[in-house]
């Protein structure tokens, strides 16, 4: 249960980060961003968000749009869960950090997905992480495989080559993000991210730098 609660955790926090949502929201949104295959029952979110309004980082309030016909059945109003500072400066903690926790299959998609919010030097080290951790994984199926092809039926062989085919793929998906990573860093001016203000803008249209632009105008 705890490696669950470690990716459920972030993931709350990062979609609270971007908008408050009731519990309902919530579960369908951590459903996509977790994927199917490990969808969420509310016997696992609810446990979850209590554990984060202990902590102070969550807290959840009645909405105030409750429809009407809910004070006259007795039922509650919905709770809207928001984050609290606190809630907010761990997350920035989760976004800054780039251990091999990060990397871990589990914990990957869901780093993955705030990486709109994350820096780039530390997307780096992330994607670098995991294909780092996928490559030794690849090097280890295939010397299984070699080994143990001659004693396979064609059932478990075919199984085995999906399995080796499913990380080669992750393996070249890496690659390219991680080429991109590096061309974005590449055409960023040094300093930047430092000093922003001390490198001007690109013109989109002249392809020139806006503070020349300006300086011709005048």
């Amino acid at each position: 249960m705890r490696g669950r609660a470690d990716v459920l955790e972030p993931a709350i926090l990062g979609l609270l980060h971007e908008t408050p949502m009731h519990g309902y929201e919530l579960r369908k949104r951590l459903n996509l961003l977790l994927g199917s295959f490990r969808a969420l029952s509310y016997g696992s979110l609810y446990p979850c968000l209590k554990r984060l309004v202990s902590r102070g980082w969550i807290i959840g309030i009645d909405s105030p749009s409750a429809p009407p016909q809910h004070a006259l059945s007795g039922k509650r109003a919905r709770i809207v869960y928001q984050l609290t500072a606190e809630g907010k400066e761990e997350f920035l903690q989760v976004l800054s950090s780039s251990g091999p926790a990060a990397w871990e299959d589990d914990n990957f998609g869901v780093r993955f997905a705030f990486f709109g919010q994350t820096d780039a030097d530390t997307r780096l080290r992330i994607l670098e992480g995991r294909r780092s951790r996928l490559t030794e994984r690849l090097e280890t199926i295939r010397l299984s495989f070699n080994r143990t092809r001659e004693r396979m039926d064609e059932y478990t062989l075919e199984l085995q080559r999906h399995g080796l085919e499913q990380v080669e793929r992750e393996v070249r998906w890496l690659d390219g993000l991680i080429d991109n990573e590096r061309g974005q860093r590449r055409a960023r001016p040094l300093g930047a991210g430092h000093q922003a203000d001390a490198h001007p803008a690109v013109d989109g249209a002249t392809g020139t730098p806006a503070q020349t632009t300006e300086k011709e105008r005048g």
